[in-house]
């Protein structure tokens, strides 16, 4: 991968250009996520999750019900 020779001040982009690089680099990296390296201790955590998913069901909340809260809320 080919980086610029020129270094980055991120500090000198305005918080909108900072979020438009945060958004291209978070969309880079989205496209391949198994290149992605993580740590042993990531992967176990990820597995025990995964085997709680599994054993508990659908546990989670239907995104329209999160959405009708969050509506609610703001009224």
């Amino acid at each position: 991968m080919a980086m610029s020779s020129q270094p980055l001040d991120i500090n000198s982009l305005s918080p909108e250009e900072q979020l438009r690089l945060l958004q291209e680099l978070w969309d880079s990296l989205s496209r391949n996520p198994e290149r992605i390296p993580i740590t042993d201790a990531q992967r176990e955590e990820l597995d025990r999750r995964m085997a709680q998913a599994e054993t508990d069901g659908g546990g989670g909340i239907p995104w329209d019900h999160v959405l009708l809260r969050i509506r609610e809320r703001r009224r």
